[in-house]
């Protein structure tokens, strides 16, 4: 149970990006430090989503 938790929570990480991949295309790049904000962001949550996935062997349904 809690491994299909799990991916149903990577599932929900990764549509969300795709959605902010989308909705960003029209903001300029320098837009207020946007980019950097994003890319920061992006990293997090790509490091969050590594590390859940690598504990999926550790959480026991």
């Amino acid at each position: 149970m809690a491994g299909h938790q799990v991916d149903r929570a990577l599932d929900a990480v990764d549509a969300a990006m795709r959605q902010l991949r989308q909705a960003i295309k029209g903001i300029p790049v320098r837009r207020e430090g946007f980019k950097g904000h994003h890319d920061r962001m992006a990293k997090a949550v790509a490091k969050l989503t590594v590390a859940l996935s690598d504990s999926r062997a550790a959480i026991k349904d």
